[in-house]
């Protein structure tokens, strides 16, 4: 069985580089080389442009980065016209031999999780993807139906344990009276069964967690908990975590290069100041230097 881990790992081996080019269509920042109608949600033709300014990023993502991330959030806004559109971008990205890895932080419980895990983990689901990201804060049961997926299918998952935004603090930095943070006993609870799903080729694991590059220091502790889990990195790039931050908690692979991880961006990848154009070759020119900018400082962060 194909073990997602194991292949993730050796695409950024042979990339050199771990960046996720996250797939966050804001309506309000499609160049104007893209754009259709309205450009409202309710606009069908809104969709038609989102889906061609996807499958254009995705022509210049081919054969440069191991992983896209789209964001399920931004399809849903759009309605039944949107996941069309999301169902399509999947199809072409794993066509072209990306991984594809669904941000959609699912979390419920009973028959309901095993519903979402078979939406996008399981064989014959409508919407199949390589991996999703889940919330864990239902409690571990609410994961058990993802694992099951994950083990017959070979696919991943990253739990949410420590997360970019200013307000993450509120709960996943609470001491608890045993002593550590919540986020770090999320960490330790994920331990066993990470450990269980490790690959046969890397030794990587194929439970991951989400680990906000804003808080570095964070990553270096849940590191020491799950030694062999992939971090999915957010905040790199446009909400100011930098390329040395991002990967404090990779540690160094066979090659010497520091591994562990996938490094997220959106913003900075799909929407540089210079893609602000009608004009399709200074368009692909700036998405292409944006690949180089966000490659180039990643390889250099990740070299020791």
């Amino acid at each position: 069985m194909d073990h997602f881990a194991d292949r993730l790992i050796l695409r950024i081996r042979e990339l050199g580089h771990p960046l996720c080019v996250g797939l966050d269509p804001h309506l309000d920042r499609i160049p104007p080389l893209f754009r259709q109608g309205t450009m409202a949600a309710a606009d069908p033709r809104t969709a038609d442009a989102v889906g061609a300014f996807l499958a254009a990023v995705l022509d210049r993502v081919d054969g440069r980065a191991a992983v896209v991330k789209p964001q399920i959030a931004f399809f849903e806004r759009l309605g039944w016209r949107g996941l069309a559109i999301l169902e399509e971008v999947v199809k072409k990205a794993r066509k072209a031999g990306l991984s594809v890895l669904l941000d959609a932080k699912r979390g419920d419980i009973g028959s309901t999780a095993a519903g979402y895990a078979a939406a996008y983990l399981g064989t014959g689901a409508a919407l199949p993807v390589d991996a999703m990201t889940v919330n864990p804060y239902l409690g571990a049961d609410t994961l058990e139906p993802f694992y099951d997926q994950m083990r017959r299918h070979g696919r991943g998952l990253f739990v949410l344990v420590k997360t970019s935004n200013p307000g993450s603090g509120d709960f996943q930095d609470r001491a608890l009276a045993d002593g550590g943070s919540l986020c770090e006993a999320v960490a330790a609870a994920l331990a066993e069964t990470a450990a269980e799903l490790r690959g046969p080729r890397t030794g990587w694991s194929s439970l991951g967690v989400v680990v906000g590059a804003t808080y570095p220091g964070d990553a270096e502790r849940i590191r020491a908990l799950l030694p062999h889990s992939l971090f999915l990195v957010p905040g790199y790039g446009a909400q100011g975590g930098d390329a040395a931050a991002a990967v404090r908690g990779f540690v160094a692979g066979p090659d010497a290069r520091l591994e562990g991880g996938l490094v997220n961006s959106s913003r900075g990848v799909l929407f540089p100041a210079a893609a602000v154009t009608d004009d399709s070759r200074r368009w692909e020119r700036a998405i292409d230097e944006a690949l180089d900018r966000a490659i180039e400082d990643l390889s250099a962060a990740t070299t020791r």
